[in-house]
């Protein structure tokens, strides 16, 4: 995994800063890595307007000073404002660089950068240093966190104070920070970069998911080579058409609805007993879930996907039929929002009370199955610990049918090359992008016929 792709824990970032550290670098040189590397964006926003750097007494501060004298050198017009002094000695050393002037009052301006408090942060702002940030953040055009903003934890993503100032830009400092990924941090921090200081890559760190490379089919490929995937029609036949429409565009060969409903002409429907249409062994991967229903049929047919062990996609209203006799459920990927999630815990005596990965990672293990948590921000987790968050989509994606699409993606890519952990990041990436492909205000057919140009912008 490259180091720029990682995500860390604060413990885990700090076990990473040591080890430069014992390499030979010291803090102080970190330091300036780090504020310079965030100097160079906030010079690049600010375009010569004047800057406001908030400093906090820490490295997180101190990485402001940096940061700040970098403009200054520049010739730009930049002022620090720093409620208490330096407490540590990187800080204070980066403070005795900085040769600009140091301000008692907030002025307006026009890019505000906050270093107050980095990844550290544990505990609520006090309501003095709260009103301050705020009173900046509304006086300045624009707003830069450097790290994380302040009052957010780095861990779960949590806001340690309410009403937490919302910024145009986050630098990243190191590594990723869960926060950045998770909800409802990420809402406060606008767009995202890195800065890298030279972190290696840590054995066990979660990573942030990519865009995948895809290859177009050989010249000797067919319908079945590419991959014969079936879905299983239920109560509500619409659910199961929408994923299918976007597992056409999603790479496999051939798409069937196993099931006896009424189909566009390029989809084709078997009508048969669902054991029969099963038993097809060209069939790579199956999807069960959208539209199924939760009634005695509807087990029967989950029934029917599981006893034939193909990879296969659990979505929607199978997640509320599974029991634990049913695992290990070892070539499944299971796609539930938060209720599904819940209910996947009840049925397998699970607590629930832990943060989100760490739930996606116990009922991963608990079902054998890799798990694609559904959402703003969401998530994968495997059984063995593996842990991937997806960057950001479009809010437009809060939309009736977008986890069908989802679902149908994904059980395509499964039928392609039959690898869950691959098949759940690649689709989670089509998803997001086909919705950038799509524009605001779509439905959900409008956002599975844009698979195909999503396709198109993965292929190698």
């Amino acid at each position: 995994m490259p180091a720029a792709d990682q995500i860390l824990t604060v413990a885990q970032m700090r076990d990473a800063e040591q080890a430069l550290i014992d390499a030979g670098t010291s803090v102080e040189a970190l330091m300036r890595i780090a504020g310079r590397g965030a100097g160079e964006w906030v010079w690049r926003m600010s375009g010569g307007r004047p800057v406001t750097v908030l400093c906090g007494p820490g490295n997180n501060g101190g990485d402001g000073w940096v940061l700040a004298e970098l403009i200054r050198e520049r010739g730009g017009d930049v002022a620090v404002i720093s409620p208490k002094e330096p407490a540590t000695a990187a800080a204070k050393d980066a403070r005795s660089r900085y040769r600009g002037p140091v301000l008692d009052q907030p002025r307006h301006g026009e890019v505000f950068v906050d270093c107050l408090f980095g990844s550290g942060l544990n505990r609520a702002l006090p309501e003095e240093l709260m009103a301050l940030l705020d009173r900046l953040a509304r006086s300045h055009h624009a707003s830069v966190a450097v790290d994380l903003p302040s009052g957010i934890e780095s861990d779960s993503g949590a806001l340690l104070n309410h009403n937490l100032p919302r910024f145009d830009l986050t630098i990243a400092l190191g590594a990723w920070k869960f926060a950045h990924w998770s909800l409802p941090a990420m809402e406060r921090m606008g767009a995202r970069k890195l800065v890298e200081i030279g972190c290696a890559p840590v054995e066990g760190a979660a990573r942030l998911g990519a865009r995948p490379s895809m290859v177009s089919p050989d010249g000797e490929a067919h319908k079945y080579s590419r991959g014969l995937l079936g879905i299983v029609a239920g109560n509500m036949p619409g659910a199961a058409l929408l994923a299918a429409r976007a597992a056409m565009h999603g790479g496999a060969g051939y798409v069937k609805l196993l099931g006896d409903a009424h189909t566009p002409p390029e989809l084709v429907a078997d009508a048969r007993p669902l054991g029969e249409a099963l038993a097809d062994r060209r069939m790579s991967a199956v999807l069960v879930g959208p539209g199924l229903g939760r009634d005695k049929t509807a087990r029967e047919r989950l029934d029917a996907v599981l006893a034939h062990e193909r990879p296969a996609v659990l979505d929607a209203d199978a997640l509320t039929l599974l029991r634990r006799e049913d695992a290990p459920l070892e070539r499944a990927v299971l796609t539930p929002h938060m209720g599904e999630l819940a209910a996947l815990e009840r049925a397998f005596g699970l607590e629930g009370e832990a943060p989100r990965r760490q739930r996606a990672l116990a009922v991963a293990r608990a079902t054998g199955a890799v798990v694609l948590i559904k959402g703003a921000d969401s998530l994968i987790a495997t059984p063995d610990g593996t842990l991937v968050c997806a960057p950001a989509a479009s809010s437009w994606l809060s939309v009736a049918g977008s986890g069908d699409v989802l679902a149908g993606i994904l059980a395509s890519r499964l039928a392609v090359h039959r690898d869950p952990l691959r098949a759940a990041e690649e689709a989670l990436w089509l998803h997001g992008e086909a919705a950038r492909l799509a524009g605001p205000g779509f439905t959900a057919a409008q956002l599975g016929e844009a698979v195909q140009g999503a396709l198109a912008a993965a292929l190698a």
